[in-house]
């Protein structure tokens, strides 16, 4: 209208309204479609907060190892540093010296071991800390439907056991494996190598993870490159067990380190259908351990190297190989320890309730990462549902032990069966850490 005054045209909207706009219109697929990842598990997260006080105020804790603990780190604060000497209510020490430094400092701040309620509390952000962690791992590799994180946290009842209502000591040594693995991710590998060793100074589990941390240091720094982090890992156990070392290096090592350690059948989760006799057998272990190596190693051939490549151009410089070094993509950091430390799970001599937090939060991305085309999403979450039932069966059947074995020996087909791990692509040479933050 003449005279009138001009409407502005509408401007572009705003990226958040744009963000908005698409979430409000993808509102049904949100848990289905992985670029929503960081929206769930953040909400997740927060949700799990709740979930911790809950269990904390509402579930009876129940003592098991706590106050071994606390028996045998109040030893070494009265100057007892033979571990030979060292034990609690459940036995003797047999973890390595990290532990008993971490326990000393919850020892003190729960009043001498005698605040439980404290130390739930404190188990509580070990575990919020942990599920971070994950959380951050499996947002950057965008794998893993988003629904499926609700089975990776709030519907477990034997993690949140573990952690709070249970005090183990293997929640604090994931907690700091799954820090080495976000470092390892970033490019950080000398800070990851060295949280890494600490993480197996607080619990020897750890070590199913160093085949597959071996072969990715080779693959990036060759054998020359690789010594220095491997001095680094063996400096740090060595200067924490330094003062039991001193003391008595052929019992601390014998007690911290006994890879020779026999299990009772009565804890067994996963050997329940064995008699007992072959249970206990040492042929059995050593055919249980023959396996395991044969494993790793065809792994190592077939699925982990580039195809092509000789084994022995991992030792070379990445400067002076055949074909042009490139780094590992995230995906590939992720599967080959996930997959080791998996591996390591399906051979165990015997696995104890506490050991589920040991592969846990690394069983999405495995069944995720599996080459079976045809296991469909239902089949996958089926088998995450079996897994988490076998454990939760107090005591472990046969039918609970078998059914846990067909689970694992699915998702190692499934591992099997995906192509190898190729070369990084352009898009993913984008997403890998920068070469100048690699040290």
């Amino acid at each position: 209208m003449a005279g009138g005054l001009r409407r502005k045209p509408p401007g572009p909207p705003s990226p958040l309204w744009g963000k908005l706009n698409t979430l409000w219109q993808d509102k049904h697929l949100v848990l289905f479609k992985t670029e929503y990842t960081l929206l769930v598990v953040s909400i997740l997260w927060f949700l799990e907060i709740g979930i911790n006080v809950w269990v904390i105020q509402k579930v009876a804790y129940t003592e098991i190892d706590w106050k071994a603990y606390m028996d045998e780190v109040e030893g070494v604060i009265n100057g007892t540093y033979d571990y030979t000497q060292l034990k609690g209510d459940t036995g003797p020490l047999v973890y390595p010296a990290g532990f008993v430094y971490i326990f000393t400092a919850l020892y003190y701040i729960t009043s001498h071991g005698v605040n439980i309620r404290l130390g739930q509390y404190l188990f509580a952000a070990f575990y919020l800390i942990t599920l971070f962690l994950v959380f951050r791992i499996y947002n950057r590799t965008k794998k893993v439907p988003p629904y499926v994180f609700f089975f990776v946290c709030c519907a477990s009842y034997r993690i949140h056991s573990i952690f709070v209502l249970r005090l183990f000591n293997d929640p604090v040594a994931m907690m700091l494996l799954f820090a080495a693995v976000n470092l390892f991710m970033d490019g950080h590998w000398t800070l990851g190598c060295g949280l890494y060793s600490l993480a197996v100074s607080v619990k020897m589990n750890v070590l199913l993870f160093a085949p597959g941390l071996l072969f990715l240091l080779l693959s990036e720094f060759g054998f020359i490159g690789t010594i220095p982090k491997l001095s680094l890992c063996a400096g740090i156990q060595l200067l924490l067990g330094l003062p039991f070392l001193l003391e008595n290096p052929i019992g601390y090592m014998s007690r911290a380190f006994d890879l020779g350690r026999q299990f009772m059948f009565k804890w067994t989760v996963n050997w329940r259908f064995l008699p007992e006799w072959l249970f206990l057998n040492r042929y059995f272990h050593l055919l249980l351990l023959a396996a395991h190596l044969l494993a790793l190693l065809l792994f190592v051939l077939r699925r982990w190297k580039r195809p092509g490549e000789s084994i022995f151009e991992l030792l070379k410089e990445p400067c002076k190989r055949k074909s042009p070094a490139q780094k590992n993509t995230v995906d590939q950091i992720i599967l080959i320890l996930f997959t080791s430390n998996f591996i390591g799970m399906c051979f165990s001599r015997s696995l104890h309730y506490q050991f589920y937090v040991w592969y846990f939060h690394t069983l999405p991305y495995l069944l995720w990462s599996g080459g079976v085309k045809k296991l469909a999403h239902l089949l996958r979450v089926l088998i995450l549902g079996l897994i988490e039932l076998s454990w939760n069966t107090y005591p472990s059947t046969y039918s609970s032990s078998a059914a846990l074995h067909i689970c694992h020996l699915i998702i190692l087909l499934c591992l099997w069966l995906a192509p190898p791990l190729l070369s990084a692509t352009a898009e993913s040479q984008e997403a890998a850490p920068d070469k100048d933050k690699r040290q």
